[in-house]
């Protein structure tokens, strides 16, 4: 049986990140643990006025090859793996002058940062740790009498659980302590080969691994009932992940979700060109629009499904504003995210107090490559990121009527929209600004008469007799297969659509298309959302 109880006579630490360092290590002395270190841990430790030992006197072997060999040698992972009480390891560490290390305090070279800040391909090779991860995985597996620590945010609970023992580890805590260890060296492997994977452009590597840092354990998942927690992959992507809360409640789980896609849409929007706005409720779109203010944006926004909104996720491609934050908090709505708020706005978010105001010092790129990945029965998919935008594709027009200039902008604005909205999609929109939206349906031509639906119920809560939908354009995240889809947005008013087309029925949609007096418009490129 494992001894729950392990005394911590000397501890091995080389770390890259020195927050809390000094006094961590301070505190291991005062118990009397001998210290071993290696470069610039050993010489932080004794410039604090510590007695610690180099790495190189344990192995009588110098550090070489630029670090990279320092503690690769038996008398580290011999001190480490040894068994405590097995009469065959004693005997080997008695043989070959091995003493036991109860304590390893490690954390990595900093590769993710070092990736994250664009660095060239020589130096993040150079930011791959290869003794760091095996000494943790040696004192890992060995956590029966051993501790590992690879977080800062451990030293304290360490540091307080040998006061209490008088200067030993629990079982327990090793055994903790291991689980984290084993997921920071697999978190940190799977960074490095994705990132190989992507620098030779192999899409589906044969072994894909994606680990993450836990930001925050939440209240529970998408219901009550499911347990759930908020998990950081460290790109370098502006969004919920990486945004500074600056107020309200902590997020849940589903606020996470719809947040995300919130943004992500918001983020097609150029801010230098325009304004916009996007609501999302239930992780589809309900409210897009542009104005000249943001302000002006969030008005058309709501316009198009404020019931919806109630309760919704507000995105903002620009800098929150007085005028802007006013409008927003006259509802209930559940978080706010922008790139950043003045001080005014600030003030305005912060007489809500359950209102979350997330700031993210700027926009994922629309265009930009990545991952996205979602688990299966016995796996996951992975795919590339949707990174497709509508201003890069060749729209051709399949019908006798060209589209007007307003009419093709709206189509534009339209398409930008539909690829956010859960398939199978449908947007109306009209002057830059959704008027009706059908999400989620089996059957396209369903979507098509929810957003139809939509846009009459619009046009009822502004106090209007005609459906919004009349005089819009139409957008529609895959072809139709029939033309059915296609009357129905004709029925309901709309002059002009835009499509992928690639459909073995497309000569019919053309025709009902010019027999309606459509402008039609292929994207060549479809937009599922799933």
């Amino acid at each position: 049986m494992p001894v729950d109880l392990r005394r911590v006579a000397r501890a091995l630490i080389s770390v890259s990140d020195k927050t809390g360092l000094v006094d961590f290590a301070r505190a291991l002395t005062t118990h009397g643990v001998e210290l071993v270190s290696t470069g610039g841990t050993r010489k932080a430790l004794a410039e604090a006025g510590l007695a610690v030992r180099d790495v190189a006197d344990l192995t009588q072997f110098p550090e070489m090859m630029d670090g990279r060999l320092k503690t690769l040698h038996p008398k580290v992972h011999g001190g480490l793996l040894a068994i405590r009480e097995n009469p065959e390891h004693e005997a080997a560490m008695l043989a070959h002058d091995i003493r036991p290390i109860d304590l390893l305090v490690v954390n990595l070279y900093p590769f993710e940062s070092t990736l994250s800040k664009g660095a060239p391909f020589e130096q993040c090779i150079e930011n791959i740790d290869i003794g760091g991860p095996a000494m943790i995985r040696a004192a890992s597996k060995n956590h029966d009498d051993v501790a590992v620590v690879v977080d800062p945010n451990d030293y304290h609970a360490l540091i307080e659980e040998l006061a209490a023992t008088k200067g030993s580890t629990r079982l327990a805590t090793r055994r903790r302590l291991a689980q984290k260890a084993f997921a920071r060296t697999a978190a940190y492997d799977a960074a490095i080969s994705n990132w190989l994977a992507q620098e030779l452009d192999e899409a589906s590597p044969p072994l894909r691994a994606f680990g993450g840092r836990l930001a925050e354990p939440m209240r529970y998942g998408e219901n009550p009932h499911q347990s759930a927690g908020f998990y950081l992959t460290g790109e370098n992507r502006p969004g919920v992940a990486t945004a500074r809360q600056l107020q309200g409640k902590q997020l849940s789980y589903n606020n996470v979700n719809d947040t995300d896609a919130a943004f992500e849409c918001v983020a097609e929007f150029d801010p230098a060109r325009t304004a916009a706005i996007v609501i999302v409720k239930h992780a589809n779109p309900c409210g897009v629009a542009e104005g000249a203010t943001l302000a002006q944006a969030y008005e058309k926004a709501l316009r198009c499904d404020p019931v919806s909104a109630f309760g919704g996720i507000v995105a903002l491609n620009r800098k929150l504003d007085a005028e802007a934050a006013r409008e927003i908090v006259k509802i209930f709505t559940e978080v706010i995210i922008a790139p950043d708020a003045d001080e005014e706005a600030i003030a305005i978010i912060g007489a809500k107090k359950n209102l979350r105001l997330l700031l993210t010092g700027g926009l994922p790129d629309a265009s930009a490559q990545g991952l996205t990945y979602r688990s299966v029965s016995g796996g996951f998919l992975a795919q590339s990121r949707d990174n497709a935008v509508v201003d890069d594709m060749t729209l051709q027009v399949v019908t006798k009527r060209q589209p007007t200039a307003q009419e093709l902008a709206d189509l534009k604005f339209a398409f930008r929209v539909v690829k956010h909205v859960k398939s199978n999609a449908i947007v109306y929109a009209k002057n830059a600004a959704t008027v009706g939206i059908g999400a989620g349906q089996m059957s396209r031509v369903d979507s098509s008469r929810i957003a139809a639906h939509k846009a009459q119920e619009a046009a009822r809560a502004a106090g209007l007799t005609e459906s919004l939908a009349k005089g819009a354009v139409v957008a529609s995240d895959a072809f139709f297969p029939f033309a059915d889809g296609l009357l129905a947005a004709a029925e309901a008013g709309a002059t002009a659509v835009i499509q992928p087309g690639g459909s073995i029925n497309d000569k019919d949609v053309i025709a009902a298309a010019d027999e309606q007096g459509l402008a039609m418009v292929f994207t060549g490129v479809r937009h599922f959302r799933h």
